[in-house]
């Protein structure tokens, strides 16, 4: 998968300098990546570097872009611990690039992030549960914009903020399906208004990427409720 304009909402390319991930929670069911690459006859579960014009591509990139790192895998996987010093050296390199890595192994951060400033990378984890909500303690202490993915969002979260610990939420209902499978986990209107709103009230910039409503996926703002149309919204600050 090389790197592409994007069609995630909230981002311009993704990048997959490497490809392919393990399952660790209830969030990663219908991942699309496992989905695609099984569809394509190749073993999601084995973490592969990908060829040297993909891991190298966002250099030859000019205009300043919002650029998705690891769609197809997780930059924060022990596989590619052998690779990310290069990576990093990708993004030191190309400061006009701003990139945003998603990640549910937050744990790994501190230990594999050789910058202590991070101008132009914005760090996340994702969060579909209340059970995972301690994800976030590990975003604190990181010198970037820190960011929560509440997507798949599997119920309605209790909203836990300390003021500076995140600088942006996306929200999301299931978007992913298992092969040849439509069943969708339900992801309640009033979840996402509920979260919107009360991170909203704390400062915090909304990204709502989708919605589902009598069944049908919707990621056209005009479409929202209209509790929920003003909520696409970027951070602003870099620390």
């Amino acid at each position: 998968m090389a790197i592409e304009k994007s069609d995630i909402e909230w981002t311009d390319y993704t990048w997959n300098p490497f490809q392919g991930c393990h399952k660790v929670s209830e969030g990663c069911k219908v991942c699309y990546m496992f989905r695609d690459k099984e569809r394509y006859g190749q073993n999601p579960n084995v973490v592969v570097r990908s060829s040297k014009a993909t891991f190298n591509k966002p250099l030859s990139i000019k205009e300043p872009s919002l650029i998705f790192t690891c769609s197809w895998s997780d930059f924060f996987i022990e596989e590619a611990d052998r690779w990310r010093d290069e990576c990093w050296d990708i993004i030191k390199k190309t400061p006009q690039h701003t990139y945003q890595i998603l990640t549910k192994r937050p744990e790994r951060i501190l230990f594999h992030t050789p910058l202590t400033k991070l101008d132009n990378v914005w760090i996340g984890t994702s969060i579909e549960s209340n059970k995972h909500y301690d994800r976030v303690k590990h975003l604190i202490p990181l010198k970037c914009t820190r960011f929560i993915s509440f997507e798949p969002l599997l119920e309605r979260i209790e909203w836990r903020y300390n003021y500076g610990e995140v600088d942006w939420i996306i929200i999301g209902a299931e978007s992913g399906y298992e092969t040849g499978k439509y069943k969708f986990r339900d992801c309640n209107i009033e979840w996402i208004i509920d979260l919107a709103n009360k991170a909203s009230k704390d400062n915090v910039k909304v990204f709502v990427k989708q919605v589902r409503i009598n069944g049908k996926l919707i990621s056209n703002p005009i479409l929202f409720p209209e509790e929920l149309k003003r909520f696409r919204e970027y951070p602003e600050r870099v620390k």
